[in-house]
């Protein structure tokens, strides 16, 4: 490779390994990143209790000049894992629903404990992969900021959907950010005859997911967070919130 091929050459920014990310949350004396921008490899969410969960710093694909924080829920400590989804339970409460969905992938590693936490014994979940007995046309197509690629369909089981007509339901995932995935969830959700509630996440990231995430009056749907996280600038200091620049 050579220097002008070399990332770092080229003033490309670096990022760290994720393997010590995601596995305690500390208190503000115990951080090791800063609590206010610019932020270099890590970003210090904030949590509902006053604590943090210090977040890794990745790259949105095609654009080097920004980054967002990152949170993979399936490789997070047990313990966090059940923090998170705690707050995100209690946060979801005011939303009075009937059921509870879990979207593809990480939404998955919530929404047993969201359910379980709000008095459920169980819940529904969403899928990308197709059982010979599905109906297509329980499908929506779906992508996302980490997973771009067109393709991927997601589904809901035809022996569950019928648990969703007439119910308000919940919908829990691990982030919202584009608000893609999201759509076509109440997409999905729209055909199977559901009322969405609220949706809830383990992380809100950024704003422009607000323009996208509206009933069919226009309104708001009402969205709860554990945390929230900003889209973030590349700036000579470092990165900073978007809204900052």
């Amino acid at each position: 490779m050579t220097a002008t091929q070399d990332p770092i050459a080229a003033g490309a920014p670096a990022f760290d390994a994720t393997t010590g990310y995601w596995q305690e949350i500390v208190d503000a004396d115990a951080l090791t990143v800063p609590v206010d921008p610019p932020y270099s490899r890590g970003y210090p969410a904030r949590l509902p209790d006053g604590r943090y969960l210090v977040l890794p710093l990745r790259g949105v694909p095609g654009d080097p000049e920004r980054c967002v924080a990152s949170l993979i829920a399936n490789h997070a400590s047990l313990e966090v894992v059940d923090a998170l989804s705690g707050f995100m339970a209690e946060r979801a409460r005011a939303f009075s629903a009937e059921v509870v969905v879990g979207l593809p992938t990480l939404g998955l590693a919530f929404a047993p404990m969201v359910a379980r936490g709000l008095g459920f014994t169980r819940y529904v979940p969403f899928g990308y992969s197709r059982k010979y007995w599905y109906d297509e046309r329980l499908a929506v197509p779906v992508k996302s900021l980490t997973t771009p690629d067109a393709g991927k369909l997601l589904y809901v089981d035809p022996n569950l959907a019928g648990s969703l007509a007439g119910r308000r339901v919940l919908v829990v995932d691990d982030a919202v950010s584009t608000g893609q995935t999201m759509l076509s969830a109440l997409e999905l959700l729209a055909r199977c005859g559901a009322e969405v509630a609220g949706i809830v996440v383990a992380m809100c990231q950024g704003q422009r997911w607000r323009e996208r995430l509206v009933d069919g009056s226009g309104a708001p749907i009402p969205v709860a967070c554990a945390f929230e996280s900003p889209r973030m600038r590349r700036t000579p200091a470092g990165w900073v919130p978007e809204t900052a620049v």
